[in-house]
């Protein structure tokens, strides 16, 4: 009985297997053309890690994220809530309790501490990570059918849902843009060239617009 199991699981263990390294391959080599070295190396190992894969194979699908369907099934993705801990480059990631801005840690109302959950900024190395890794399932997923518009379209329609800091927010609509509007060759200039040439300075959004320091 549990070798009849794992043989009718063969396909989904070749199908997911070839999907998440076919999906690192491209991620690594897009990190590599824009200076992230170590990112491109370390981006989604722990999707190797048992509790990832099993669930990825148990739910596999091929035309979207395994992650989806173990959430419609079960209300929550055991293998997600594993990866989004460990991934940097997940807006989730950076979720954490924060004191509301303007509050200035009191509650006029009721003198305590105004804490809630909230998106905190990411560092714009991770944000790059972020578009890359969308543009990369994109093209995993869409296959022939991917635009350079596909990864914006994909973002804006679970935006209303994202817990991310407006900022961060602002730089991934700014860079998903830039490719819908200009293609990857000149997005991928413009991270190595501009925003990730002073790794280690910070971005701001004032007004409206961008500004890097």
């Amino acid at each position: 009985m549990e070798r009849k199991k794992i043989k009718d699981l063969i396909p989904n263990i070749k199908g997911h297997f070839m999907t998440i390294t076919n999906h690192k391959i491209l991620v690594t080599r897009t990190c590599f053309q824009v200076g992230l070295y170590k990112q491109g190396i370390l981006h989604d190992l722990s999707k190797y890690h048992p509790l990832e894969f099993i669930a990825g194979v148990k739910y596999y699908q091929g035309t979207r994220s395994p992650i989806a369907r173990e959430k419609e099934l079960n209300g929550y993705s055991l293998g997600w809530l594993h990866h989004k801990g460990r991934n940097a480059h997940h807006f989730e990631y950076w979720i954490d309790y924060g004191i509301s801005p303007g509050s200035h840690g009191k509650d006029a109302s009721a003198g305590k501490p105004k804490i809630s959950l909230q998106g905190m900024k990411m560092s714009k190395k991770y944000v790059a990570e972020m578009i890359i890794d969308r543009i990369s399932a994109s093209k995993n997923y869409l296959k022939e059918k991917y635009t350079d518009d596909a990864a914006l379209n994909y973002y804006m329609n679970g935006r209303d849902m994202m817990l991310i800091h407006e900022e961060s927010d602002y730089l991934a609509r700014y860079l998903l843009t830039m490719l819908a509007k200009h293609g990857e060759e000149y997005l991928l200039h413009y991270m190595k060239s501009r925003l990730l040439k002073h790794r280690n300075r910070d971005y701001h959004v004032r007004n409206g617009r961008l500004y890097l320091d």
